[in-house]
């Protein structure tokens, strides 16, 4: 049996687009966490959000955290509610008139 293809949100795929002009930090945990290790980061480098942390679990797993003024949060969940969060708005503002500017 043919399987069926998966559809692709445009909000996520929108706030992905988004993520991806944001500074990107990759870590590895260690003995701690993922969570716990990006945590971690932050507090010892003094990471200013809008940040995106891929902390590296294994060879084969990463997992994605979003630091916002809010605190941290999984990126998949900020890729499908990025209105939510005002410093992906400005950056988002910022985009649109760098591409106006480029179309004209």
């Amino acid at each position: 049996m043919a399987r069926r293809r998966k559809r692709k949100s445009r909000r996520r795929l929108e706030g992905r687009r988004i993520l991806e002009n944001v500074p990107q930090y990759s870590i590895e945990c260690g003995e701690d966490k993922p969570v716990t290790a990006a945590r971690k980061f932050i507090h010892s480098e003094g990471i200013a959000p809008p940040a995106l942390l891929l902390v590296k679990r294994n060879e084969h797993t990463t997992d994605r955290y979003f630091w916002a003024e809010k605190g941290l949060f999984g990126a998949q969940y900020v890729e499908e509610n990025h209105f939510l969060f005002p410093s992906l708005r400005s950056s988002e503002v910022e985009e649109e008139s760098l591409t106006l500017a480029l179309a004209h």
